[in-house]
């Protein structure tokens, strides 16, 4: 008897731990970036970050309706402990962290509010993405067919004023819904960015620009460039300027390849030995780039244009502190009119 009531008192303390299922709760799907030390540059080839980066795409894609409205959030959690000091973890954690959800805005089609972000100077040197999704509703139970009755004996007849049993239809399934589908930003991603040329402003030739996304494929720009110099007494000159607009289209799923079509004019005035030379400049060409995503809003053109150049000049001395004129030239060019490494910063 004592032996059967400690097998009741068992069954009753144990039984609600053998009903509950997993999907009474979610775990967390975590995806693992991995940095190199000293390094805040999200590489994707290395160490089986590629892999990890398509596994979590896949996953925002099946996922972007609830992902989006803000029912499930993406938890990205960013480590640093290769620096000195807590302060520069702190600060190389986040950059990591912001590298990531760069690309999963770009490729995966988020925003900024789809994302809670905590940084630690403690746990290693990456990044990891967390999405809970929650369970799915358990399926409805199908119909058990009901089993053949044998035909009842057949009943004499009652009088008309007896009740009549009442046929109830039977009951409809619900129309099941499609979920509505959701627009990638880079389907409709538009704005308006500055850039400058870091190669001109490196000779010191300062070099703006702005360029006008009007789709995700297409853009327009403009480049200006200005400089004036003289040194030796005014007996060695440089300077110039340039107005150089630009068309371009943009390839690829992440839109980070272009080729485009570039028109420049300008004029000039070198006078870098006894000769001098001043005149204008006219041509254009093929352009071709990559975009190099360093942040939220900034990133790198990296960009080469050829094509044909033509130059018309007059060639001079300087006598007493007058020019002297020593005739004309015409010079055709073909090959590289255009190069860059162009920081550019979107606006909006």
């Amino acid at each position: 008897m004592r032996l059967l009531t400690l097998l009741f008192a068992w069954g009753l303390l144990t039984g609600p731990a053998f009903g509950q299922t997993a999907d009474e709760a979610s775990a967390p799907t975590e995806y693992t970036f991995r940095f190199v030390a000293d390094n805040d540059m999200f590489y994707i080839p290395w160490n089986g970050n590629g892999e990890e980066l398509e596994r979590l795409l896949a996953c925002i894609a099946g996922n972007r309706t609830v992902i989006a409205d803000g029912t499930v959030p993406v938890l990205v959690d960013g480590y640093c402990t290769s620096q000195a000091t807590a302060d520069e973890n702190l600060a190389m954690a986040k950059t990591r962290s912001n590298r990531v959800k760069t690309e999963l805005i770009l490729r995966g089609g988020l925003t900024e509010a789809c994302f809670t972000t905590h940084n630690h100077t403690s746990g290693g040197n990456l990044v990891t993405v967390r999405i809970v999704i929650p369970p799915a509703p358990a399926p409805e139970p199908a119909p058990q067919p009901v089993p053949e009755q044998p035909e009842p004996a057949k009943q004499p007849e009652q009088p008309e004023s007896a009740e009549q049993p009442v046929e109830q239809p039977a009951p409809q399934p619900a129309p099941v819904q499609s979920a509505p589908t959701t627009e990638s930003v880079s389907d409709r991603a538009s704005g308006l960015a500055l850039r400058a040329n870091l190669l001109r402003w490196a000779t010191l030739t300062p070099d703006l620009g702005v360029e006008w996304r009007i789709n995700s494929r297409w853009s327009l720009g403009v480049n200006g460039t200005w400089t004036s110099w003289s040194w030796n007494d005014k007996q060695r000159r440089y300077a110039l300027w340039e107005v150089a607009p630009e068309v371009r289209y943009y390839m690829g799923k992440a839109r980070r390849g272009y080729l485009g079509l570039l028109f420049k004019t300008g004029a000039f005035n070198y006078k870098f030995s006894e000769t001098g030379r001043q005149g204008d400049l006219l041509g254009g060409g093929l352009t071709g780039g990559y975009i190099l995503p360093i942040g939220k809003r900034l990133s790198l053109d990296f960009s080469l244009g050829l094509g044909y150049l033509n130059a018309d000049y007059e060639k001079y001395e300087v006598i007493d502190g007058v020019r002297v004129r020593q005739g004309s030239e015409t010079k055709e060019w073909w090959g590289p009119v255009n190069a860059g490494i162009t920081l550019k910063w979107n606006l909006f």
